[in-house]
């Protein structure tokens, strides 16, 4: 295996949260009634045409701009022809030649190397039925609500050699949809899925070897087994002195193994021609400029941010940033009052995560607390006025009440005790009745240090500054 390496490319299919159809008025909602939303455009009926919607071109066009790509002012559509029982006209509308984006990029983080995975193009088109299949009943059975889902299909260069490199760009790409809001990316509702094409190249090869796609990739851990099993299948044939077939093949993910669908089509095979029935697109340079301004810092850029400038760990960075409402609190925090990028990142990842993973909303919806008193109960912890452990009971009080942080403090008695003197006495009386434990320290006990430390604590009723207290205790070993 080291005598190879493994290229691949993404084609990913993201479902657009438009109102309605891309051709067509009918609902674009998952879940509903079957065979509910549909009507005899999308069903793709005699004497029926299509009006293209107007959301789809501005999202597709907003995530060229996220991906860097240039954008093709005029552009077309076009039929792409199959036959499959979930497809009714027995063609698709797609686009072939002039894609809408194309000749992007997107930078993304692997083991905190940054690397640049281009992106061939982005096109708009429509989605097929669907096909249920159950043991209750023979046969299968098609439900249409899914034709004419506005799609966008985002195809990668193959740039990407490894699944761990796979799973980033995966990651960065849903990040940016749901950064954007053009998707929900709800995988499991099928909004985001991906193909995955692969191939093996002799080490320091600059030719690729035959590639194999694979369909019905629903996760990214899917995509990463699919990778490395194809990987390793492909490795396994020519070191046998096989030959790799270009096909399509089907990912089970409960078997972890793919099986052969049909010998790989080619574009003529589809015989792609412009949509009759459809208007060339043509797009003044002033709107395409102005949907560039609407995109904001985008996650694979904050990632890298948080890591290079406040310090983070990039899987910690990672976890704030997928989450739009978690990113959002860590920054407001930020800049609401002086304290560590780390120590907000704890409180973010920690306590709030716990709650929004609960409610499964923002913690401002569900609690009273707010960016400004999350930074100054941060702020108080970090200037050693009150310790974590009476910061959490702060926390506690500010999720529930709508009170300031010192007002919460002066109330529950938290202040913790700083003055010198006042700490010197409580440690000098602590150690006159605890030689023993002196004694042990000496002789190389360390855990008696955390003894001594916790009974100077107590005696201060849990108010006493740890790292100060310890500082004397130390002191008066070694002075004694």
């Amino acid at each position: 295996m080291m005598d190879y390496e493994i290229v691949v490319g993404l084609e990913v299919h993201a479902e657009l949260n438009t109102n309605s159809k891309i051709y067509c008025s009918c609902n674009n909602e998952f879940g509903l009634e079957v065979n509910s939303q549909c009507c005899p455009i999308c069903m793709g009926m005699p004497g029926t045409l299509p009006t293209l919607n107007e959301q789809v071109v501005e999202s597709a066009i907003r995530m060229g701009h996220a991906l860097n790509c240039s954008i093709n002012r005029i552009c077309k559509q076009d039929r792409k022809n199959y036959f499959y029982p979930d497809l009714p006209k027995a063609y698709q509308i797609s686009q072939f030649d002039i894609p809408l984006c194309e000749n992007g990029y997107v930078d993304i983080l692997v083991d905190g190397i940054e690397k640049r995975i281009g992106v061939t193009r982005i096109h708009i088109e429509e989605d097929a039925g669907k096909l249920l299949h159950s043991d209750t009943f023979d046969g299968s059975l098609v439900d249409f609500n899914r034709c004419g889902v506005p799609l966008i299909e985002i195809v990668s260069e193959p740039d990407i050699r490894s699944s761990t490199e796979a799973k980033a760009y995966l990651e960065a790409i849903k990040s940016i949809l749901q950064y954007i809001d053009i998707s929900d990316c709800k995988m499991q509702e099928g909004s985001i899925r991906c193909d995955v094409n692969v191939s093996v190249m002799k080490r320091g090869s600059n030719e690729f070897g035959t590639r194999v796609e694979m369909k019905n990739i629903n996760s990214f851990s899917g995509a990463v087994h699919a990778i490395d099993y194809e990987a390793n299948r492909q490795m396994e044939v020519l070191e046998n002195g096989g030959v790799i077939t270009q096909e399509t093949r089907r990912w089970d993910d409960t078997a972890g193994k793919n099986v052969l669908l049909r010998s790989k089509e080619d574009a003529h095979d589809y015989r792609y021609f412009p949509e009759p029935d459809l208007l060339t697109i043509v797009l003044e340079e002033d709107y395409v400029n102005g949907l560039k301004q609407s995109i904001p810092e985008l996650p694979n850029k904050k990632i890298m941010r948080f890591v290079k400038e406040l310090g983070l760990l990039q899987a910690d960075a990672t976890s704030i940033v997928e989450n739009i409402d978690k990113c959002r609190i860590f920054e407001d925090t930020l800049k609401a009052g002086n304290c560590s990028a780390k120590a907000v990142s704890n409180w973010v990842l920690g306590d709030i995560s716990k709650i929004m993973n609960e409610t499964n909303q923002p913690i401002e919806h569900t609690t009273k607390l707010t960016a400004t008193k999350l930074a100054e109960l941060i702020q108080t912890i970090e200037s050693g006025k009150i310790s974590n452990a009476a910061g959490k009971k702060v926390f506690e009080v500010i999720l529930k009440e709508d009170k300031q942080v010192a007002d919460i403090i002066k109330e529950l008695g938290l202040e913790q005790i700083s003055d010198q003197n006042a700490l010197e006495q409580v440690v000098n009386t602590v150690m006159e009745s605890n030689t023993k434990s002196i004694e042990d320290y000496k002789n190389g006990k360390t855990n008696a240090l955390g003894f001594l430390t916790g009974q100077c604590m107590k005696a201060t009723k849990g108010q006493g500054n740890p790292a100060k207290l310890k500082e004397l205790i130390l002191n008066y070993i070694q002075t004694h």
